[in-house]
């Protein structure tokens, strides 16, 4: 079967086009659905959920049912997410816990754990290929007082107005020299080596596509071409704009974002004193079972 991401296919890509943009959902309430027990949905919550996944690579659940970490393992075992990226972060479930970190430290100096702002990324941009992130689930157990804020865009539909405005778009940013993530340093050394490839890749068996990304300007090396430089211009210049593709939406205590690795950022916050903001976060190197 020939691959709508192959640049030498028009005709698979434009198929693929059109049945893309008659399905993508364009409402932020079109993604939610109600779940009662995240630990055993029943079949018409797994193919609600799942269905999403398919049109949007997204979805977002809301249960009145609370979980804690392992509970958040078994709901995504439910949806074919079993191989957890164990970041050296993450917990001893390989759950991260994202909370204003106050104290010095490890976490103190990522900011994740602080109340800024988050600019638009995919998760584990900075992972090698054999550990790539294809899919996360951010669950919220209390949200924050004020603010942190989610926006969230499929990156198949990043990739479709990217192509459309210019196939070699596409092209430069699927050079496996597009972009370098320095490498990052403690006080043993090099604690993770740079990593130099490309935005968009397609995995060889299963030919999806994945997207490697971050808008921040202090981890990041872009490839010195022209091309290269337009094309990430028109992705900062996609992700400004009031696309109807582009979701905005604040997770309440229950909800959770379940996806394929989509594009995201969080805007900044205020804690409630009483009860600070606290997501669990799990990484996948499984894509959601949507076949």
């Amino acid at each position: 079967m020939t691959s709508p991401f192959d640049l030498d296919s028009q005709d698979a890509y434009l198929s693929w086009r059109e049945h893309k943009l008659a399905h993508a959902i364009t409402s932020p309430d079109e993604l939610i659905v109600e779940i009662n027990d995240p630990c055993k949905l029943t079949a018409a919550e797994r193919t609600a959920l799942l269905s999403r996944v398919r049109r949007s690579n997204m979805v977002i659940y809301a249960s009145h049912t609370g979980i804690d970490e392992q509970g958040l393992q078994r709901l995504g075992a439910q949806l074919g997410l079993v191989r957890l990226d164990a970041n050296w972060l993450a917990g001893e479930a390989g759950i991260t816990r994202i909370t204003v970190c106050n104290e010095n430290g490890q976490r103190q100096a990522y900011i994740p754990y602080t109340d800024r702002a988050i600019k638009w990324h995919t998760d584990g941009y900075y992972n090698p290929p054999e550990r790539q992130i294809r899919a996360m689930v951010l669950h919220c157990v209390q949200r924050a007082g004020t603010g942190g804020v989610n926006r969230v865009m499929d990156h198949e539909i990043a990739y479709l107005m990217l192509r459309d405005a210019n196939p070699d778009y596409i092209r430069a940013l699927s050079a496996i020299d597009a972009m370098t993530i320095p490498e990052r340093t403690d006080e043993q050394g090099t604690a993770r080596a740079a990593q130099t490839g490309p935005v968009f890749s397609v995995d060889p068996a299963a030919g999806t596509l994945h997207m490697r990304y971050t808008a921040r300007t202090r981890s990041i090396e872009w490839k010195e071409h022209e091309t290269t430089q337009a094309a990430v211009a028109f992705l900062e210049q996609l992700l400004a704009s009031e696309s109807p593709h582009i979701h905005r939406f604040g997770l309440e205590p229950g909800m959770g974002l379940l996806c394929n690795n989509v594009l995201h950022d969080r805007s900044a916050f205020t804690d409630d004193t009483i009860r600070p903001r606290l997501l669990y976060r799990a990484r996948y190197l499984d894509r959601l079972a949507i076949i």
